[in-house]
């Protein structure tokens, strides 16, 4: 709220910005010595004459005399963030100040009181004469460049619906077939859900829609919004962009992979039904053809298992991580032909990501529906979903289940990505994004519930038809929807089609889940390098390339190791002390009360006292706990009964680093550039230095924002809101090294 300043100097004209998100406030003040810009006149006369001020529709006042602005030689003295001194100049073109809805002005018995309209377009306020001014200082050609990309109208969301259905294709991945199952029923069963619906409301939903509503407001990628919330924090931002960048290179891999089955499939039998092909070894066994099927002993291994280790990943000719050998041409290809499908998906943005995941998020749920009808009718699948769902109560004193359903639910709904950020960022400025927080987390954990019930259904038909236990079955990970799977399909009538479907499903799963992770780069990079935006299709297929050959040594004979090693250390350990950090310098720094103010502008209401309890306190505490528990409980890796040697444990960590150590390189580097003493250093670091610049755009409200003007003695206080009084093309800026207000 605006608080009317006291001005000692009658010669000064004082301008002061109060905003409540933005908490730096620009006055001149001897005594308080307060941060701010001091703009000082000189025999400014105003016109007051009442004929020449109701002439028009539409109220002006008027200076015969424009002033100069430059920048003061005394910063370090009298203020923490500079002070810029106003000059008047000879020359004798006018300028004007628009006045805003409500905005009064006295001059002797004359009072105004009218809304500015859109007839003054062409003529100059104050505030955008300042900033013209102040723009043609030192780094010119600098802001130059990010000011016109600042100033091109950010691009929206043609339908609500795709923004929904692109959040939830990158929400629900995978993970939710592969991972909840048997971490539900390996916790507990049943019993699992009452701590995974816990952790649901007090640390995944919370962070949701913490991303959501920031990315909304602030309408700009994971880097460039730490300019607007804390700078000293922007490593956060590459930070996230690497640990997308890393996650990019493996995780096509394993929707690869779903390629080479698809295609596999086209054929009169499924290749992994038989054991009479040049990958099968004598200890093979097939349900489908019966072969084998009565002689199961501990050195059987099943068709689909020879099939995916031999044929799929050429395991055979790998010795681990040492010996590697050269990349599998079926799987360059599948690999290839996902990239290209990623490229020409997100190549030109929303457009082109938003009618994709029409088809990616909404399969998935059609060919779920089918496989779950089909499951439930095969031999022994009431008795695997029973072992799912039957709870078991004492296992929830086990603080591991705790830990589990925390971590599932974190990755799961994917906060930390930068991905909320970026597609929430193309939203309209008033879109409901709580209420889109709500329904994607239910749809979320819906996806993994039902899921469960369609692999344990297969599982307890498998069960059965090998006469083992479902504990010794593959019950998590590739082994689950590359091994399990595929031997129950075929033993199905029609394996053929339900092969296809079943990993079109899983195609579909990931490429969503792709799209949303480099669209998260491609969002961040492009905000923060506008020129990046000007040649996007270019970026895009860097990115896209970077990927793909960061991605060939997952596609040779060793592949599955350096999979296993990057999904072990890519994201999991680094995401959860990003997220953290970002809930702190959100809610801590720059303010969880100033947080709310923005949402509050967008939705309308402030968000409860629940949602703000748990951005300061809670979040912070669980996701500080699990980065702690998840290095201290790390053992080493091992896969296959292969075991990491210690240089590939220590290249692990070196990748885990590499994206939290953005964090205090950058912090070091920001404190090293920015001038001025200790303290202002300090302050503009933890300081906003940048207004979004769409809030001062196309009328947008903002409450609590407000400038005021005093000019001399003449009692003018005019409360200039941003919404109708400034019309400038680019983002504020209150930063000594830009010189831009």
């Amino acid at each position: 709220m605006h608080q009317p300043m006291n001005t000692q100097d009658k010669n000064s004209i004082h301008l002061s910005y109060d905003n409540a998100a933005f908490t730096n406030t620009c006055k001149s003040d001897a005594d308080t010595s307060d941060s701010g810009y001091k703009l000082k006149k000189h025999e400014v006369s105003l016109q007051k004459n009442q004929n020449s001020a109701t002439s028009n529709s539409q109220d002006d006042v008027t200076n015969v005399s424009p002033i100069n602005i430059k920048e003061s030689d005394n910063e370090s003295e009298n203020s923490d963030l500079g002070i810029y001194q106003i000059e008047k100049t000879n020359t004798t073109s006018d300028f004007s100040v628009n006045v805003a809805e409500n905005c009064k002005e006295t001059h002797g018995n004359l009072t105004i009181d009218e809304k500015v309209t859109k007839g003054y377009s062409k003529r100059t306020s104050l505030m955008s004469y300042i900033k013209e001014k102040l723009l043609s200082g030192k780094n010119t050609e600098t802001q130059k460049e990010k000011t016109e990309g600042q100033g091109e109208e950010r691009e929206t969301w043609g339908k609500k619906i795709d923004f929904l259905l692109s959040v939830i294709g990158f929400a629900v991945d995978l993970g939710n077939v592969w991972r909840f199952p048997y971490i539900c029923y390996n916790n507990g069963g049943g019993a699992f859900l009452v701590p995974y619906l816990l952790m649901l409301i007090f640390l995944g939903l919370p962070l949701f829609y913490m991303e959501l509503a920031l990315g909304q407001f602030q309408k700009c990628g994971a880097i460039s919004v730490w300019n607007r919330i804390c700078p000293v924090f922007t490593g956060v931002g590459y930070g996230i962009c690497l640990v997308s960048t890393f996650v990019g290179m493996y995780y096509n891999t394993i929707i690869a992979w779903g390629v080479f089955y698809m295609f596999a499939s086209f054929r009169s039998e499924v290749p992994w039904a038989g054991c009479n092909n040049s990958w099968n070894t004598q200890n093979c066994m097939s349900l489908s053809n019966n072969f084998n099927r009565s002689l199961v002993t501990n050195y059987t291994v099943s068709a689909s298992d020879e099939y995916y280790t031999n044929e799929v990943l050429g395991v055979q000719g790998d010795h681990g991580l040492e010996n590697l050998g050269a990349p599998r041409w079926q799987l360059v290809l599948s690999l290839a032909a996902v990239f290209l499908i990623v490229y020409f998906s997100i190549w030109k943005g929303i457009k082109s990501s938003g009618k994709a995941v029409w088809i990616t998020a909404t399969v998935p749920y059609v060919v779920l529906t089918i496989l779950l009808v089909r499951g439930c009718t095969l031999p022994g699948a009431v008795d695997g979903i029973k072992y799912y769902i039957t709870p078991v109560w004492h296992k929830l004193l086990d603080e591991q289940v705790w830990i589990d359903a925390a971590s599932q639910i974190f990755f799961s709904l994917g906060p930390g990505f930068g991905t909320l950020l970026a597609l929430s960022s193309y939203n309209n400025f008033h879109n409901n994004c709580y209420f889109d927080a709500i329904v994607v987390s239910i749809i979320n954990c819906m996806t993994s519930f039902m899921a469960g019930f369609v692999v344990f259904a297969v599982l307890g038909y498998m069960a059965q038809a090998q006469g083992v236990s479902i504990e010794n079955l593959p019950t998590n990970g590739p082994g689950l929807v590359f091994v399990v799977y595929p031997e129950v399909i075929a033993t199905l009538d029609g394996s053929v089609f339900w092969s296809i479907i079943f990993f079109l499903m899983l195609i579909t799963l990931g490429l969503d889940s792709t799209f949303g992770g480099l669209e998260a780069v491609i969002t961040a990079i492009c905000d923060e390098y506008p020129m990046m935006r000007r040649h996007r299709e270019l970026f895009v297929l860097g990115l896209v390339l970077v990927c793909f050959l960061g991605g060939l040594p997952t596609v040779t004979n060793g592949g599955q190791y350096v999979i296993n090693l990057l999904d072990s250390h890519a994201a999991p350990i680094s995401l959860l002390f990003i997220c953290f950090i970002e809930a702190i310098a959100v809610n801590w720094f720059y303010g969880c009360q100033k947080f709310s103010n923005d949402i509050e502008r967008m939705l309308g209401h402030q968000p409860g006292i629940f949602w703000k309890v748990c951005w300061v306190g809670i979040c912070p505490i669980c996701l500080l706990i699990l980065f702690v528990l998840s290095c201290w409980k790390y053992e080493g890796l091992q896969l296959m009964g292969y075991v990491y040697p210690p240089w590939a444990v220590a290249l692990g960590w070196c990748i885990t680093a590499s994206s939290i150590i953005c964090i205090p390189i950058y912090g070091v580097y920001r404190f090293i550039i920015t001038p001025g003493t200790l303290k202002q250093k300090v302050l503009r670091l933890i300081r906003p230095s940048e207004l979004p610049g769409h809030l001062v755009l196309n009328g947008r409200t903002c409450n609590k924002d407000s400038y005021s003007i005093s000019m001399d003695q003449t009692n003018v206080s005019n409360s200039i809101t941003i919404e109708s009084a400034i019309s400038l093309k680019s983002s504020f800026k209150m930063n000594g090294d830009s010189h831009n207000l």
